[in-house]
């Protein structure tokens, strides 16, 4: 870990640029959500802030204007906190599901070191900013066993198999590693998830890419990391009313913590002596005096004292203990 500099006293909010990914299952939503200019075609996730290779943040203005994250993760490591993490811990992302998304799964730390020399496997969560009447997702499966799971897949009994649930805009679903899932069309999520590309596809209901193949599955590795049997992990959000806001605990875990935040004028981000995540939903304003909106997704360097906002938004915010 370098320190190229003495540890800064202020607080700094870094807006980074999205990233967005075309996928065969994404569509336009991000353009009409969040006014973005989106490329053409199906685009399916904005990667707001990553330190991943797949889909880097560069920093839009300021001191380190034209900055990746991964170099400033790399070089002043004293603007996020004292960590030991060699890589960035955590991805943030907006998903488009005009299609549904194929069953998948992903490995824990141990799995994605052991099998892709991963540093980091894929626990995630999903708060869900947009939802079409009837919407559901898949989350886990009823299988006791892998033979019996294996089974169901040969006998082509996938409604038997897959545990589906509906969702509605406002609702938090939590996916630690190892949970079988898919994101139903009609949703559009925001993802906050390790910093990891890894995925395992079991199923994708034969469909087929722009060049009339099937997409690749991973059965092998997919059984390898699946829980069996299921484990269901209930998670209850907590609101509790603030001066000029509401703070939701959506989750926290030893991979992140995960907040929903309603705020106006005069509302108090708390000090933390490690990096905050932001992405902004709805709304506009400042933080600390930097002009903020919709879209935004922006990084709070670590800081030890409160910072004032102004305006009115709804934002998600994450961090990660050290």
């Amino acid at each position: 870990m370098l320190l190229s500099k003495p540890e800064r006293k202020g607080t700094m909010i870094l807006k980074v640029e999205p990233v967005f990914q075309e996928r065969i299952w994404g569509g336009r939503k991000l353009s009409t959500l969040f006014n973005y200019k989106i490329p053409d075609g199906n685009i399916g996730e904005c990667w707001g802030i990553s330190a991943h290779p797949n889909g880097m943040s560069y920093v839009l203005a300021g001191e380190y204007k034209g900055m990746s994250l991964a170099e400033l993760w790399k070089n002043h490591r004293y603007l996020f906190g004292e960590y030991k993490n060699e890589e960035f811990p955590l991805l943030i992302k907006l998903l488009d599901a005009r299609e549904d998304l194929s069953v998948q799964v992903h490995p824990n730390d141990d799995q994605a070191q052991r099998l892709e020399g991963e540093p980091y496997g894929k626990t995630e969560c999903w708060y869900v900013v947009d939802a079409e009447p009837d919407a559901e997702l898949i989350l886990g499966h009823r299988a006791k066993t892998k033979s019996e799971f294996l089974e169901r897949i040969e006998h082509g009994q996938w409604d038997d198999l897959l545990c589906r649930m509906p969702v509605k805009k406002g609702d938090f679903i939590y996916v630690p590693s190892g949970t079988i899932h898919a994101i139903g069309k009609g949703i559009v999520i925001l993802e906050t998830q390790q910093s990891s590309d890894t995925t395992y596809r079991v199923y994708d209901f034969d469909r087929v890419d722009a060049t009339g193949n099937l997409r690749e599955l991973h059965l092998e590795k997919a059984l390898a990391v699946t829980n069996f049997p299921n484990e269901q992990v209930v998670i209850v959000p907590e609101t509790i009313k603030v001066p000029d806001g509401t703070i939701t605990t959506l989750v926290e875990t030893n991979e992140f913590n995960v907040y929903h935040m309603n705020v106006q004028t005069g509302f108090n981000l708390s000090s933390l002596n490690r990096f905050r995540l932001i992405s902004i939903l709805k709304g506009n304003g400042q933080i600390d005096g930097v002009d903020v909106q919709q879209g935004d997704h922006l990084i709070v360097t670590a800081h030890h004292q409160s910072l004032s906002v102004v305006g009115t938004m709804e934002w998600i915010t994450s961090d990660c203990i050290l």
